[in-house]
């Protein structure tokens, strides 16, 4: 783990700082994703869905599109949606304060001139009062410095949760990006089989079912919400007796009961003397707690640093 330089690579982030921008990024994500889960073949617990974080942005990946292949990625450094085809051909639209109607009308009318039909079911998924996009004239805030710096945070987040993930020899997910719920997540999954889902308010059970069709223990980063700061987040599936009590590190992670899972301010991360020890010791912590109360086989399941 670094520590030399890690306050100047751990940016500054606060939810208030960008909450409109947030917002209608978040809109503008759900599009893309759902034009990826559109065309692309269908991966076991949504893994067809998630973006991915870039050194410029977040991707879709390539997807196929008859003989060609398609990426679309967001560039939070040029601040462009960059759409490419293998043929050469592609397409650029401006990340700027725009609707989000008016980004779904754009980038809808460049895959048609790029001869590529995609519809999307354009109601938003795992938000309160969704509105269509096509209907979307509410969200239309991007501030290009708070996005930059949005994506300096997932860049780090994603580095620490990628060594993490490294130390696992069972099965894994990648660590991918969530539009739905708007967050970056690994989980490592015990190869037991998970009692179903129920689902929630904004998450039904035709979709948690598959998410958590077997036993699992996750952790990510959520860049936070009305009332909540960014914070990295840790939970189990099913959640074992006693979970809510495990001893995890550093000393200001705690068991939110609202949510249901350990979490870390993201603020305490940045503030460590060294932010990639605390934040793995989190990770750690939080997953040995719930391997060891569910009795995962952990020799047959972890790699030796």
């Amino acid at each position: 783990m670094k520590a030399a330089a890690a306050h100047e690579d751990w940016p500054p982030l606060a939810y208030e700082d960008w909450a409109d921008t947030q917002a209608t990024l978040h809109m503008w994500t759900q599009i893309v994703g759902k034009v990826r889960m559109r065309l692309s073949a269908p991966v076991n617990h949504w893994w067809h869905v998630p973006l991915y974080v870039t050194a410029r942005g977040l991707t879709t990946s390539p997807m196929p599109v008859g003989g060609r292949t398609l990426e679309i990625a967001f560039d939070f450094v040029a601040h462009e949606l960059r759409i490419d085809c293998s043929n050469g051909a592609g397409e650029r639209l401006a990340l700027k304060p725009r609707s989000v109607a008016d980004f779904y009308r754009e980038l809808m009318a460049a895959l048609a001139r790029l001869d590529i039909s995609a519809p999307i079911w354009t109601t938003p998924c795992e938000v309160e009062d969704p509105i269509p996009f096509e209907r979307d004239e509410i969200h239309a805030s991007y501030d290009p410095a708070a996005a930059h710096r949005f994506w300096r945070a997932l860049v780090q987040a994603d580095r620490v949760m990628k060594a993490f993930r490294g130390r696992f020899i069972g099965k894994a997910s990648p660590v991918h990006f969530f539009w739905g719920s708007f967050d970056l997540a690994v989980t490592r999954f015990s190869g037991r089989s998970a009692p179903p889902h129920p689902g929630s308010a904004l998450l039904p059970a035709s979709v948690s079912r598959e998410a958590y069709s077997h036993e699992v223990s996750s952790c990510g980063f959520w860049p936070g919400g009305p009332g909540a700061p960014p914070m990295f987040y840790a939970y189990a599936y099913p959640e074992p007796a006693g979970f809510e009590d495990g001893a995890v590190r550093p000393a200001a992670a705690h068991w939110n009961k609202s949510l249901g899972e350990f979490v870390l301010p993201y603020a305490d991360v940045r503030a460590a003397a060294d932010p990639d020890a605390a934040l793995f010791d989190f990770f750690q912590s939080t997953y040995e707690a719930a391997a060891d109360l569910a009795h995962w086989p952990r020799t047959e399941l972890e790699r030796s640093p």
